[in-house]
């Protein structure tokens, strides 16, 4: 495990909560979330819980800040991360003077702010990967030998790697607007017409994240490797799919189903889809990267 300097260390956490508050405040201003913490029961927090934490190790294995990085760095990173986004939340709630030590239980505490602490801990890991830039000795100093390196990341990355980054960034942007009750109002208020529309444009943003646009950074891929239209598809399919079910999971634990029919809830799914589906595509492109990329 490489021992880094304190400056180094400090710019990490740094940039963790910058990102951290970057992808998450909403969520902390939001009421929803706060009623949340009051109806949700310890089974489904530790669920909400084991669920973010693996989603932690994941994108730090895959698109992580050190792509060379042991199983015991990723756990260490993944760990501190967590006790970044409870730190955090516990400080912006009282800040906003949405937690009373004087009036309020112990429980009642710590049941509003992990609620709040996980989409926090997921942003912190993308800030600490994302919003930084290694210098030149860091980077011959955390990537390994050109050989192991092609073998590691030779071809394509797994269907297993593109669900898991694409879930991690579909959580992060979709928690944000799952508790709202804007999701249900679209979603009762939306005709057949207009959820094939949001379905389509779900796919064409997804698409053009992917396939398309060209963000500052990401791999050219040269014309006669062009993507074939199966693998476009095949492409596009996961990633809806993966956003979908992030969709519904963040509907469900934020009690947006509770005494909803089944139609109104896939209508709801197809509403919070849009959000999802791009964040999903972002994860997905930023694993492209790490895999196409020198």
């Amino acid at each position: 495990m490489r021992v880094k300097s304190i400056s180094h260390s400090l710019q990490e956490y740094g940039r963790g909560i910058i990102g951290g508050l970057l992808f998450s405040l909403p969520m902390l201003y939001t009421m929803e979330v706060w009623w949340t913490s009051y109806d949700v029961n310890p089974w489904h927090l530790l669920l909400y819980m084991g669920m973010t934490f693996c989603l932690l190790l994941a994108y730090n294995t895959y698109a992580g800040l050190r792509p060379s990085a042991s199983w015991r760095e990723v756990l260490v990173d993944s760990i501190e991360e967590m006790g970044l986004g409870v730190v955090l939340s516990f400080l912006f709630l009282m800040l906003l003077g949405r937690l009373n030590v004087q009036e309020m239980s112990l429980e009642r505490i710590v049941y509003m702010v992990l609620v709040e602490a996980m989409p926090v801990a997921i942003g912190v890991s993308v800030g600490t990967a994302q919003l930084g830039a290694a210098s030149a000795d860091e980077d011959e100093e955390d990537t390994p030998p050109k050989e192991k390196l092609l073998n590691q990341k030779e071809g394509q990355a797994s269907t297993a790697e593109m669900i898991l980054l694409a879930t991690c960034a579909g959580m992060l942007f979709g928690a944000n607007i799952a508790p709202t009750d804007e999701v249900m109002v679209l979603a009762t208020g939306a005709t057949p017409l207009q959820l094939l529309f949001m379905f389509l444009c779900s796919l064409l943003l997804s698409g053009g994240v992917l396939y398309y646009i060209g963000f500052r950074g990401a791999y050219e891929t040269p014309a006669e490797e062009a993507p074939k239209v199966l693998e476009v598809l095949w492409g596009l399919s996961l990633t809806y799919a993966t956003a979908f079910c992030v969709s519904a999971g963040a509907l469900w634990f934020f009690g947006r189903f509770e005494g909803a029919s089944l139609q109104i809830c896939i209508e709801a799914t197809v509403v919070l889809g849009i959000v999802t589906s791009l964040g999903a595509s972002a994860g997905r492109f930023l694993l492209d990267q790490e895999y196409k990329g020198e």
